[in-house]
C-alpha cells in the first residue's frame, strides 16, 4: 500500500499533469549568467536587469521603443543583384541569404524607417547583427543612400544604429565599394546642413567603422560596445605589445576622444530627442507621449439683472 501511495500514484499524476514549457521563456545573460524571464527582458529593452549588460536587439524592437507610440513607416530600398559574383564556399550565397532571412524574418541586414521621436520628424536606419553579422553589402549601401535621400527630400535628420563585422565576404569588392558610396551620402546631408547622428552598438568593426559609422556629427555608443577596425589579437601580433584593459570598448574610446557620449539604451530616446532638437534649432520637447491639451474656452457669463430692493417697513415703537 505504501509503495502504491508513495510511488505509483505520484508517477501517474506527473505523467498526466505534465505541461509542455516553451524553450524561449528564459534567457541566460552572457555576462553574469543570470536567468532572465523573456517578458522582463523585453520590457527592459534586452538589457540585463542584474548587471546592465546590453544584449543584441533587432531593428524592429529598437524602433518600437524609439519612435513615438512605436509607430514608424518603412522606407523602400532598391534591391541589388542577388548574387553578382556567383560566390560559393560551403554553401551558395543565395542559400545563405535564404537561411538568414528565415532566421531573422528580415529581407536584409538593414532596416530603414521614418517617423517621430519626441515629436521630432526623423529618418532612422539600423543594422541587424543576426543577419550574416550585419555585414555591409550592396543592399546596406542602397539602404543608407535611400535613408539619406528621404532625409534630404523631407529636410529631416538621419540617425543610424551600426552593428556589423565589416564588409560582406560573398560580395567581395562590391561590398567594399559601399564605403565610398555611403560616405558620399553622408556628405550630401552635411552640405544640406542636416544632422547625421551615429549610435554605435556592439559590435561595430571592419569597413563599417572605416566609413559611415565614424562620420556622424555626434557619435554616441551603448555601454561596453566593441568598436574598432581590426581585431585586438591582430593588433597585438602586429605591434608586439600588450593592449591596455578595455581597449576598443566604448568607455575607453570615450576617454580618448573618439566618442561624444556613452548612453544607456533606456536613456537613448531622451538623449536623441535633446540632441536632435538642439541641432535642428527647435524648442525643447514637451515631456510625455502627447503635448498638453489646449485649455477649453470658458463661456462668458451674461450679467444678471439687479435684484429688486425690499420695501422699507416702519419701525414699530417698542411697548413701554
Amino acid at each position: 500500500m505504501n509503495w502504491i501511495t508513495n510511488y505509483v500514484r505520484p508517477t501517474i499524476n506527473s505523467l498526466f499533469s505534465r505541461r509542455e514549457v516553451p524553450e524561449n521563456l528564459w534567457t541566460k545573460c552572457p555576462e553574469c549568467g543570470t536567468m532572465l524571464f523573456h517578458r522582463e527582458l523585453k520590457d527592459n529593452q534586452n538589457v540585463c536587469t542584474s548587471c546592465d549588460h546590453h544584449m543584441a536587439i533587432t531593428p524592429r524592437e529598437r524602433f518600437a521603443a524609439l519612435f513615438d507610440g512605436g509607430i514608424f513607416t518603412e522606407v523602400k530600398v532598391p534591391k541589388p543583384v542577388a548574387d553578382p559574383l556567383h560566390f560559393r564556399d560551403q554553401k551558395k550565397y543565395p542559400d545563405r541569404l535564404k537561411a538568414a532571412q528565415k532566421a531573422t524574418g528580415e529581407h536584409e541586414a538593414m532596416l530603414v524607417a521614418e517617423g517621430e521621436i519626441g515629436r521630432t520628424p526623423v529618418v532612422c536606419a539600423a543594422q541587424d547583427f543576426a543577419f550574416m553579422g550585419g555585414s555591409m553589402s550592396m543592399y546596406v549601401g542602397n539602404a543608407i543612400i535611400a535613408a539619406a535621400e528621404v532625409a534630404l527630400a523631407k529636410k529631416r535628420p538621419l540617425v543610424l544604429f551600426s552593428a556589423a563585422g565589416g564588409a560582406r565576404m560573398q560580395e567581395g569588392i562590391l561590398g567594399l565599394m559601399q564605403m565610398p558610396r555611403t560616405t558620399v551620402a553622408v556628405e550630401m546631408l552635411r552640405e544640406a546642413k542636416l544632422p547625421y547622428i551615429v549610435v554605435l552598438t556592439h559590435p561595430t568593426t571592419g569597413g563599417v567603422t572605416a566609413s559611415y559609422a565614424m562620420l556622424g556629427d555626434v557619435q554616441i555608443a551603448e555601454p561596453n560596445a566593441l568598436i574598432g577596425f581590426a581585431g585586438a589579437r591582430v593588433i597585438e601580433q602586429t605591434i608586439r605589445e600588450k593592449l591596455p584593459e578595455g581597449f576598443q570598448r566604448a568607455e575607453y574610446l570615450l576617454d580618448h576622444g573618439m566618442l561624444d557620449r556613452v548612453t544607456h539604451r533606456k536613456e537613448m530616446r531622451d538623449e536623441l530627442v535633446t540632441v536632435l532638437r538642439m541641432l535642428m534649432q527647435l524648442p525643447p520637447a514637451v515631456r510625455g507621449d502627447l503635448p498638453a491639451p489646449a485649455p477649453e474656452p470658458v463661456p462668458e457669463k451674461k450679467p444678471e439683472p439687479p435684484a429688486a430692493k425690499p420695501e422699507a417697513t416702519e419701525k414699530k415703537a417698542a411697548p413701554k
